[in-house]
């Protein structure tokens, strides 16, 4: 019988049976690995098949929406629409997950972290000052007003020297948060916000202290010599110093004049960042020998006494000016330079360069500042009721001198100057005994009490030992010059 053109054609039951497992197999592909959109649609079928409180779900409804879901999906074909659909997920959920109460993934952001301001560093030139270098930061007035007068110590800052640095750091608004400065290798002064105010600190390391030792012989100057001993300028003056209640560093130092020195040396990590006190010393002038123990006692103040006990302090210093030259003596029938006539010159001139310190020879009190006359610029101290002290032609006095100050021994009082009748900068210094006036260089002076008796055991002991340890290394050194 021939088959009607109408009847549809027949298929053989293998072909029909592969074509099933292909839809199948394409059916289960498209729902395991769907596009995004498929599986936010998903989520929303799950959610409601989920939701009890709807009243007409039934597995016809669920049939209807996966048919619809497949077909939506089947006709997607296109990869640009695909990625486009993607890239809209991604960045936006949709409302139906919104409202189906599922958070969105929040897109991560990471921001950079906050930036600590850095430190800029200025370096102090000729000229500079505190506000100068305000100025240029762009810092105020009133912010440097608030920082010097934030604290006593904070005014260490308006102590600036030539080459110092200054570090300062600022906020985003060009305003100060700190400030600090390296004094030296073991001081630091730090400046920090508070507030509106500023706090001052001081950071010091400690160094490890050791003992040094040192020797020469003066062939043209005492610095000379203790430079090639390896000695810094602060220890020769603690030398000077030490030895100059006895010795006339001015006029009384001759070639061959030795010196022997035990003292602290100061060192970080082995390096050498400064030095101490003198621990102990020999000194060797025209062929006496004097010595010097430093010693502090129980309650904590320090001197130094001879290696047996007696002091070397005397109530006066031999000169009021470190090294400086005696341009004149004392003399009643002098030739005056400037009057050009006889008068007596009652004290000794110290030619020096001007602005040289100037120092109280002894504790007193001070009751003259001013012009004197052909004096000049004047200070007189009278010490108790028997001694009196004049100090003339001074370029200035120091701060705090005024009329009924109580000054001390060493005490830097004035400046080396030509006022008043002077032909040069110098010093002209006068010395009275009971109102009569005596050679500052020949008058025997008083001297200050000896170790007492309840410290001696103590001070021997350690005098004894500092002594020994300067025989043994001066023993030593002398037999490593003889190799």
């Amino acid at each position: 019988m021939t088959q009607s053109k109408s009847e549809s054609p027949r298929y053989p039951k293998s072909h029909l049976m592969a074509a099933s497992g292909i839809a199948a197999a394409l059916s289960i592909f498209l729902l395991v690995i769907p596009t995004t959109q498929v599986e936010a649609k998903r989520t929303l079928v799950q959610l409601e098949l989920t939701d009890t409180s709807a009243p007409n779900s039934s597995e016809s409804t669920l049939s209807e929406e996966l048919d619809a879901l497949i077909s939506e999906t089947v006709t997607i074909s296109s990869p640009l629409e695909l990625t486009s659909i993607s890239e809209s997920i991604t960045t936006a959920a949709s409302p139906e997950v919104v409202n189906a109460g599922i958070s969105p993934t929040p897109l991560v952001v990471e921001s950079a972290p906050p930036q600590t301001p850095e430190w800029t560093t200025l370096t102090v030139s000729s000229g500079d000052t505190l506000s100068t270098l305000f100025q240029k930061l762009g810092l105020s007035a009133s912010t440097l007003h608030t920082v010097i007068n934030s604290s006593k110590e904070a005014k260490a800052f308006t102590r600036l020297r030539v080459g110092q640095q200054l570090d300062f750091r600022l906020d985003s608004e060009g305003q100060l948060l700190g400030m600090r400065s390296q004094l030296n290798t073991l001081e630091t002064i730090n400046i920090e916000r508070d507030g509106e105010d500023f706090t001052f600190s001081k950071d010091v390391l400690e160094p490890e202290v050791r003992t040094r030792y040192a020797s020469g012989t003066i062939n043209s100057s005492l610095f000379m010599a203790a430079q090639n001993a390896g000695l810094s300028h602060n220890l020769t003056m603690q030398m000077a110093n030490v030895f100059g209640y006895d010795v006339d560093f001015a006029r009384e130092i001759r070639q061959g004049d030795q010196f022997e020195v035990l003292y602290e040396e100061k060192h970080l990590d082995d390096q050498r960042v400064g030095t101490g006190n003198i621990l102990a010393a020999r000194f060797t002038n025209r062929g006496k020998t004097y010595t010097a123990v430093r010693y502090t006692d129980a309650k904590g103040y320090s001197s130094y006494y001879r290696a047996d006990g007696t002091s070397m302090r005397k109530a006066f210093i031999r000169t009021p000016v470190e090294f400086a030259r005696i341009s004149s003596r004392f003399n009643p029938g002098r030739m005056h330079p400037v009057l050009n006539k006889i008068r007596a010159h009652k004290g000794v001139d110290y030619a020096a360069a001007t602005g040289t310190p100037i120092k109280a020879t002894g504790d007193g009190r001070v009751v003259h500042v001013g012009r004197k006359g052909g004096y000049g610029n004047t200070v007189v101290i009278k010490h108790g009721q028997t001694y009196q002290t004049l100090y003339a032609h001074m370029s200035r006095y120091a701060s705090g001198i005024r009329v009924g100050s109580n000054v001390s021994q060493g005490q830097v009082i004035g400046y080396v100057g030509m006022t008043g009748l002077a032909t040069g900068p110098h010093l002209h210094y006068e010395f009275q005994v009971n109102g009569r006036h005596v050679d500052p260089l020949s008058v025997k002076l008083p001297a200050s009490d000896p170790i007492p008796k309840s410290e001696r055991t103590a001070f021997l002991a350690l005098s004894n030992q500092l002594m020994a340890s300067l025989d043994q290394q001066g023993a030593t050194q002398l037999a490593l010059l003889d190799e």
